[in-house]
């Protein structure tokens, strides 16, 4: 079997399908210059795997986790009850309630195992990407100093009016 990547920012997915949705997250990442691995990990299908990353990622130099899950959405609360790093949710959409049920699921977590979730979808994603770059530069000068320049960016292109 081969060993499961871990970077900076570890970004986790339920299924090989949710990768249209969790790309998104790579993309503040990318442009902050913030390592990141992908992996999928489905808390049904690959229970053993599961346990695997959730209990060696901070041994192995992930900081942060971002976990995107559709349906019944288990598995961002089933890392965050086994891993001591914060874990960034991003419900995925699904077919019978367009991401409600995995949202509802996610944001259910009981007292003590906390999850930070994001909206439904491919901003959510995005904004999972740009949350775990703010949280590595609270410890990251450099990486602070990118982000303050990338918001300033986002600002400026923002028009005055609609003419």
């Amino acid at each position: 079997m081969k060993s499961l990547p871990f970077e900076k920012v570890t970004i986790v997915m339920g299924s090989r399908s949710d990768w249209a949705t969790m790309s998104n997250a790579t993309k503040p990442l990318t442009e902050l210059e913030v390592p990141f691995a992908t992996v999928v990990v489905s808390a049904h299908r690959t229970p053993q795997r599961l346990v695997e990353f959730a209990s060696e990622a901070h041994k192995k130099g992930t900081q942060v986790i971002i976990a995107g899950a559709g349906g019944s959405a288990h598995l961002p609360g089933m890392i965050a009850a086994m891993s001591p790093l914060p874990v960034i949710a991003v419900p995925v959409e699904s077919r019978f309630m367009t991401g409600m049920d995995s949202l509802l699921s996610i944001v259910q977590m009981p007292r003590g195992v906390a999850v930070a979730t994001q909206a439904v979808g491919a901003s959510g994603a995005f904004n999972a990407g740009l949350m775990a770059a703010q949280m590595l530069s609270l410890s990251d000068s450099d990486l602070q100093q990118r982000l303050i320049a990338w918001r300033e960016q986002q600002s400026e292109q923002v028009p005055l009016s609609v003419e």
